[in-house]
């Protein structure tokens, strides 16, 4: 049993929690919660920590069962729950904490041929950097039936605990590919034939007076400052999304749920 913060694997944790660099050198990441341990694929579980109060409940014991925690090779850290409430990040912990290995995947494999023989449907985060706006597009483009979702190298990071809370386990199962340059991907994109969209106040049409059903791709820009001229120049078409009284722009993840449902709602 773990007693103290000062044990190696709690000090390895808590850099993980708080920088991203630790997080992309040990291509690991943490999550907190009974649903983000029960969603965890198995195969990317590297390690479990309970708390005593946690493994006293006989239901949580048949849980790390069922997850095939007590297979060879599946370990299971208990923690003095004094020391467990302090390495959490939730105000409520639950008990149960997982290391989960990174995911990578290739713009190729992202745009594999789907076995419902839709086209791909892609959403293109530039900068974003607020967590909460990152983690709710995720869980919203898994919703939605979106392909994948690229990120610019100077989004939030993927991995951040806030933009992993908001997922509500999206995290998992949203393919998600992180790109030193958009621009230079768009030449790609347009090979396989995608056009792409950017919200834009010159924006000729509204944005669903366009037709989706095709390989379809959103740039959603940074919070502040919006899309790059760059990027917003690189669109095949700029839409416009109404907005009445004062408001100049929508939140971020606003805007890229009307723009994904908008397209479900077409292909459906």
């Amino acid at each position: 049993m773990i007693t103290s913060m000062s044990n190696g694997q709690m000090k390895n944790i808590q850099q993980l929690m708080k920088k991203a660099k630790a997080r992309r050198d040990s291509g690991l990441f943490v999550v907190e919660g009974i649903k983000m341990f029960r969603e965890a694929p198995e195969e990317r579980i590297e390690k479990v920590y309970v708390s005593s109060a946690f493994l006293k409940e006989e239901g949580n014991r048949k849980l790390l069962k069922e997850k095939g925690m007590t297979d060879s090779g599946r370990q299971v850290e208990e923690v003095e729950d004094k020391v467990f409430r302090s390495l959490s990040d939730t105000v409520t912990p639950q008990g149960i904490l997982c290391l989960i290995r990174q995911k990578e995947i290739s713009l190729e494999k992202m745009l594999e041929k789907r076995e419902d023989k839709k086209m791909p449907f892609l959403m293109i985060l530039e900068d974003l950097q607020d967590p909460g706006n990152m983690g709710t597009i995720l869980r919203t483009a898994e919703g939605a039936g979106v392909t994948g979702i690229i990120v610019s190298k100077n989004c939030v990071d993927l991995y951040n605990p806030k933009v992993i809370r908001s997922t509500m386990g999206s995290i998992y199962r949203m393919p998600v590919l992180q790109a030193e340059s958009i621009v230079q991907l768009l030449p790609v994109l347009k090979k396989q034939g995608i056009r792409t969209y950017a919200a834009h106040l010159k924006g000729k049409n509204w944005y669903h007076q366009e037709n989706y059903r095709g390989g379809t791709a959103f740039f959603i820009g940074n919070e502040g400052n919006g899309l790059s001229n760059e990027l917003s120049e690189s669109a095949d078409c700029l839409i416009k999304i109404p907005m009445k009284g004062q408001v100049e722009s929508l939140n971020a993840a606003m805007a890229a749920g009307i723009l994904m449902y908008e397209t479900l709602r077409q292909r459906i």
